[in-house]
């Protein structure tokens, strides 16, 4: 059976940046494979393209530009914020909130974002809100573990963790569904 929309994926990983035998950054094993429902949108578009008519057993082979992964680093998104904002019952946390912490935020507009802290002053917090990955080519080397019909069960669990917060997606993404530590992003797809 070939990878097509709605299909059910399980596959094995090896994300590297800074060339095909660079850095390791991310891992997805045969005992802990990425699974996904093929075309729901939430794995890298380029990266989901790539891997269509794959079939169970097939090995790949995925470079992506930055372009088509996470994008250029957006000077936009670092930003000042007032270290007010960062007190709890009057204190500023600063075992959370220290030099090279991510830290889980939400937007005006009620989004999940994660910013990494880069300095702090006495009035502001300097935080990056790019993705991890972001500026960074991507290079997957994996195989395909299996490819069946994914079930209603599994298309409609998809829809519903659409907002997860990611970017909807794995790869850089969280454990358990969102996260940058180079956990199994499959949870919420490699696209985050």
């Amino acid at each position: 059976m070939a990878i097509t929309k709605n299909k059910m994926v399980s596959l094995t990983y090896d994300l590297r940046i800074e060339g095909a035998n660079g850095e390791l950054i991310e891992q997805a094993t045969a005992e802990k494979p990425l699974n996904f429902v093929y075309g729901a949108g939430l794995m890298m578009p380029k990266f989901e393209e790539l891997l269509e008519g794959l079939e169970q057993g097939n090995d790949f082979n995925i470079n992506l530009s930055c372009e088509e992964a996470y994008g250029q680093i957006d000077e936009n998104a670092i930003v000042d914020l007032p270290k007010h904002l960062f007190l709890v019952e009057g204190k500023f946390d600063d075992e959370i909130i220290k030099v090279g912490n991510t830290v889980p935020m939400m937007s005006a507009s009620g989004q999940r974002m994660n910013g990494l802290v880069l300095e702090i002053t006495d009035e502001n917090v300097k935080m990056d809100f790019n993705h991890p990955l972001a500026g960074e080519d991507l290079f997957f080397t994996g195989k395909v573990l299996e490819v069946r019909d994914a079930t209603d069960e599994e298309i409609a669990a998809t829809v519903q963790g659409a907002g997860c917060g990611c970017n909807s997606g794995g790869c850089g993404c969280e454990e358990e569904g969102c996260s940058t530590e180079g956990a199994n992003q499959g949870d919420c797809g490699c696209g985050c």
